[in-house]
């Protein structure tokens, strides 16, 4: 009789910050693989946010899967591997070319290699979309809704709120004969910043109530 070949897994457990330790996590999914008769081949642990972009441990994952080393991925919760829904679309689209699955201890399993973990796939897809959509939307009528009601939407030229208090008195001392250098140590700002407001003054961006250089 031939033995049963077993399915390849890694098991990838991850904490938010340095006091906490994936100890919980890892005995969880050994439990988990040995019901499920996988052989881990390797434990990853790493130590990251949910949100933070670097996760060089969770690249060695993928570069596993890239080599076809593995079949599947072990975590106790999407959240471990996902950083949001449209970061765990991507990594998902790129497994499926790879052949390899994700498994949850919640029982979620996204196996592409059948058209049911497709499917789910397609639709979280969907709902991502769904809510990039819906975010967009909002933004769009919040600043509708600003512009009607007179609101300044975004940048607008001649909006240098952090320099205009200054400009004036600014340029009374430069036509003194203060020099840039001592204008800016006396108003605590950067030699750039009073040739950008000269500059400014110049081309009257401050508005009416300011008076222009000659």
């Amino acid at each position: 009789m031939d033995r049963k070949v077993l399915k390849k897994v890694v098991i990838y457990a991850r904490v938010s910050t340095g006091d906490q330790n994936c100890d919980r996590q890892i005995t969880d999914l050994l439990a988990f693989a040995q019901r499920a008769n996988f052989e881990v081949i390797k434990i990853f642990k790493e130590t990251a946010s949910g949100a933070k972009d670097s996760r060089p441990i969770r690249k060695e994952v993928m570069e596993l899967a890239r080599k076809r080393f593995i079949q599947s991925i072990l975590v106790t919760e999407l959240s471990r591997w996902g950083r949001s829904t449209l970061d765990l679309i991507n990594t998902l689209q790129e497994l499926e070319t790879y052949n390899v699955s994700i498994n949850a201890l919640n029982g979620t399993q996204f196996d592409l290699t059948n058209a049911h973990g497709r499917l789910f796939a397609t639709m979280l897809a969907s709902f991502s979309q769904f809510e990039r959509e819906l975010i967009q939307e909002r933004i769009k009528s919040g600043m509708e809704s600003a512009k009607t009601k007179g609101k300044t939407v975004g940048r607008t030229k001649g909006d240098f709120f952090k320099t205009k208090s200054i400009a004036l008195k600014v340029s009374e001392d430069l036509k003194k004969g203060l020099s840039i250098r001592k204008t800016a140590a006396k108003y605590k700002v950067n030699k750039s910043t009073i040739v950008t407001i000269t500059k400014r003054l110049k081309e009257g961006l401050y508005g009416k109530n300011l008076e222009k250089i000659d």
